[in-house]
């Protein structure tokens, strides 16, 4: 493992899993203040998070944490095809050796998308005390009908449009990007996919934020989470919104990220 030298914007790498991951922080780093830490979506990376991390850095005074997870962005590439439980797997075996090599004393999971499901996993997984709360900005617990019809339309984007050539900007290894993701999401078993079981072991609260128009999922994610969660779940749905809150209601995101740090954390702050 490699420990990440946290000045304010830093921008360097750690290892995990045998795997370099380009990394980038803002703000104090964790033995001077809390640290929210950044979850990417399923062809998100560092830079697609554009200047999110840095104002929620400022909005808060908090440490923000970012990173490329294993074949995205300017990360190691990984092996295709991903297993189907690779959502798990990033989890389980992934985050606790970042956290580990940022020095995470406690902090807040912010997660979209993947990067949501990811959270939401973790925070069934393993009991932490140092997590006070996550941040799920369009989450996913099951697969829905209209999503795997989007996910199928971005392959078709990929092979007869100009979506690898934009991918390619962000992520070195941009096959492993896209199809890591869209092979997985596709295949034929991912259809039984659900983590609706970790969401019933959290010790923590929560914030959803959610789209009305989100082309990946419907509201039915938001309300699953308000039922098998047993602790208190806040639930910001936006309109004229899809599926980047960040990007597209940003101001709103923000507010909402803010505020429900500062709660959570209390005293910690």
């Amino acid at each position: 493992m490699k420990a990440f030298s946290w000045t304010h914007s830093a921008h360097g790498a750690i290892v995990a899993g045998g795997k370099r991951l380009e990394a980038a922080a803002f703000g104090p780093p964790p033995d001077a203040a809390p640290t929210i830490v950044l979850l990417h979506e399923g062809l998100g990376c560092v830079a697609l998070w554009r200047d999110f991390p840095e104002k929620l850095a400022e909005a808060t005074g908090l440490g923000v944490f970012v990173y490329s997870r294993a074949g995205y962005g300017r990360s190691d590439s990984i092996a295709l095809p991903r297993p189907l439980d690779y959502l798990t797997r990033e989890a389980r075996d992934a985050l606790p050796v970042v956290l580990g090599a940022i020095g995470f004393q406690r902090g807040v999971f912010v997660g979209h998308s993947d990067g949501a499901s990811i959270a939401a996993i973790a925070a069934g997984l393993h009991d932490d005390d140092r997590v006070k709360g996550l941040v799920l900005i369009a989450p996913h617990l099951f697969t829905e009908a209209m999503g795997l019809a989007a996910i199928a339309e971005a392959k078709r984007a990929w092979e007869t449009g100009d979506l690898k050539t934009r991918l390619a900007k962000y992520h070195a290894h941009v096959e492993a990007a896209f199809l890591g993701w869209n092979g997985a999401w596709l295949d034929p078993g991912f259809k039984a996919w659900n983590i609706e079981g970790f969401v019933e072991r959290w010790q923590v609260p929560a914030l959803v934020i959610q789209g009305v128009d989100d082309q990946y999922g419907t509201l039915a994610q938001v309300r699953a989470i308000e039922r098998h969660a047993p602790t208190p779940v806040e639930s910001l749905i936006l309109q004229d919104c899809r599926h980047a809150p960040q990007a597209e209601q940003p101001q709103a995101t923000l507010d909402a990220v803010a505020a429900f740090c500062h709660k959570c954390l209390g005293e910690d702050r």
